[in-house]
């Protein structure tokens, strides 16, 4: 019976990048990166930032401003 073959880490693939011309780096980063890049594809992927959010008392005083002279 053949044994399973060990997961490979980032540590072992970063050498065998480092073989690869640059026209074969850029396919790699192609092929590894998802087709569509919307930010529901963003959220899945990494948490919201500290600074994402706004930390002011009045929430909506942004969308006060500017309409006093609009008919």
């Amino acid at each position: 019976m053949q044994a399973m073959a060990r997961a490979l880490t980032a540590d072992d693939i970063i050498p065998l990048i480092a073989t690869l011309t640059p026209t074969e780096r850029a396919r790699l980063v192609r092929l590894i990166t998802p087709c569509e890049s919307t930010d529901a594809v963003i959220y899945r992927s990494e948490a919201p930032g500290s600074d994402e959010f706004s930390v002011e008392e009045e929430p909506l005083a942004w969308d006060a401003g500017g309409w006093e002279n609009v008919v």
